[in-house]
């Protein structure tokens, strides 16, 4: 179940995001809506989803437990390493507003907007 509905949220995610950056109009802009108005990747969240629910099947042999390696190095790749943080940056020089955004969304998983 895990497995499909972080296909689900990465499918929508990117989906979401093909839309926006097909209006001209969005040029510049920042992407908050639908689960973007949650978590700033919900790619990268529907993708770790993914790798925990295939490691869920997979433990359940005494072997597949040893393959939680997997998704603890695409989590911490995805969160700390090239993921978020490669990604942040560059947005953040584009885009105005993505400064804003930051400070009331979450960045990985979806969570509601921070008021303010």
């Amino acid at each position: 179940g895990l497995a499909l509905a972080g296909i689900v949220i990465e499918s929508t995610g990117d989906a979401q995001l093909a839309a926006f950056r097909s209006d001209p109009a969005n040029k510049g802009k920042v992407l908050d809506t639908g689960l973007w108005r949650y978590t700033r990747h919900p790619n990268y969240f529907g993708d770790a989803c993914v790798w925990w629910g295939l490691w869920l099947i997979a433990a359940e042999t005494g072997v597949g437990l040893w393959s939680i390696v997997g998704p603890i190095f695409l989590t911490f790749t995805l969160t700390r390493w090239s993921g978020i943080g490669i990604t942040e940056k560059a947005i953040n020089r584009s885009r105005p507003g993505y400064a804003d955004y930051v400070k009331r969304t979450s960045a990985f998983v979806p969570w509601p907007p921070k008021k303010g």
